[in-house]
């Protein structure tokens, strides 16, 4: 058996199931074309079944958000990404989705790991799904009762949207004042642009991002992964973390306005405050940096390397590892100031030197030297280096809950499926 633990009070749906396919809806009905469960466990822990918030036996097993519930209505990439960190760290999550379609990322694809999408499984472990259609009365007064019993409540529905179901911050509020609840948006609660909807791409491009992403004299270009929605979901979950240590003080809940917009101008650091304080207009520079030198990809004999040198000292011991010890004598190269405004020199000097012998001699020779360097990986590099390996994720599953609102309401939950 699985028990959600929800705390004082319990509902009883759906036969009390677990279930796959999901998700069949509350206030709605189930769709043949609903997803299924799917578990992504490791070896690690024997692809064992989480328990909700349920602590492992003995207190050095125990996570830092055992027993916090987390309410998550989002959707897409910035929220569940957030909240799979938070389940990381041991809370309970319990997804909504949308009865018979679910989260949007479940049909993106291919590629998917049997009928799921594997972006969508990439963003959701260490979560429980239940499918409630929140336009129904009976829906909004599920999340009500499950808000109730919950310590976070995640949303990222355009401002206002959730208020007309009764459900916004001031309707949480009333039922569940200890509630840290987190809005996620495109473009924050006010201003003139709050109601467009966000997403990854555009935000990037309206933040900047695009416009200082790509070779020098191209075109704008979108980052390889969604930087943006990545940057929020880790804001969030910041957020979220420092939410819950006000309430332990306060013992008040408290509303949390995080937005795509606002995160990725944050994340613009440097190129902003150069912007803000000296009025210099940032540009591409494709894989090489503004302000140090050098500081980028080389191409090899075979592939390529970046190498930073991020002082004096390590722009030395790379003219030494090039055998170029002329060019670090150069007056012209002396200072990092100096090799900024004399780049173009100075990179055509060592990209000649680098082409001349393959990455794996280049790598040997900086081993040890201090300064910092690597290959550019494809996906097969990456996660057959013994050092990605020692990062890997923990073994995760997800779980999907059929709900059916017509049923007294109890997650006293038997049948578990995991596979």
């Amino acid at each position: 058996m699985l028990r959600a633990g929800l705390g004082r009070r319990s509902c009883r749906c759906g036969g009390g199931l677990w279930r796959s396919p999901c998700p069949a809806a509350a206030g709605g009905s189930a769709s043949p074309r609903c997803p299924r469960a799917l578990s992504a466990a490791s070896p690690s822990n024997g692809g064992g079944a989480r328990s909700g918030g349920a602590s492992p036996a003995g207190a050095s097993n125990v996570k830092p958000l055992d027993g916090v519930k987390i309410l998550d209505l989002t959707r897409v990439l910035a929220g569940p990404f957030a909240t799979m960190n938070l389940g990381d760290l041991g809370a309970e999550v319990i997804k909504v989705e949308r009865p018979g379609a679910g989260d949007d990322t479940r049909a993106w694809g291919p590629p998917f790991a049997g009928t799921e999408s594997v972006y969508f499984l990439s963003v959701n472990r260490n979560k429980k799904s239940i499918a409630i259609n929140m336009k129904d009365s009976k829906g909004a007064k599920l999340i009500r009762e499950l808000a109730a019993v919950s310590d976070v409540f995640v949303e990222n529905y355009v401002p206002g949207k959730l208020a007309e179901m009764g459900l916004g911050y001031e309707d949480i509020k009333k039922i569940a004042p200890h509630v840290v609840y987190c809005s996620i948006t495109g473009y924050g609660q006010t201003g003139p642009v709050v109601q467009r909807g966000g997403y990854d791409s555009i935000a990037a491009a309206v933040s900047g991002l695009m416009h200082i992403t790509g070779h020098e004299d191209g075109e704008p270009v979108r980052p390889g992964v969604a930087m943006t929605d990545l940057a929020t979901g880790l804001y969030t979950y910041g957020a979220i973390m420092a939410g819950l240590l006000q309430r332990y003080k306060t013992g008040k809940g408290l509303h949390i306005d995080c937005n795509l917009l606002s995160s990725q101008v944050a994340c613009l650091t440097h190129v902003a405050a150069n912007y803000l304080n000296c009025k210099i207009e940032a540009k591409r520079w494709g894989t090489a940096h503004g302000s140090i030198v050098p500081y980028q990809a080389f191409k090899t004999k075979d592939g390529y390397i970046v190498v930073g040198a991020g002082n004096d000292q390590q722009f030395v011991t790379v003219c030494k590892i090039l055998n170029l010890p002329e060019v670090s004598k150069d007056s012209r190269y002396k200072t990092n100031t100096l090799r900024v405004q004399n780049r173009k020199e100075l990179i055509d000097i060592l990209s000649t030197r680098f082409s001349e012998k393959p990455t794996i001699e280049w790598l040997r020779l900086f081993e040890g030297s201090g300064v910092p360097y690597g290959p550019i990986n494809n996906m097969q590099q990456v996660f057959s280096d013994p050092q990605s390996e020692m990062g890997s994720p923990p073994a995760c599953t997800y779980f999907v809950l059929l709900l059916n609102s017509n049923r007294s309401r109890d997650l006293n939950l038997k049948g578990a499926e995991h596979f």
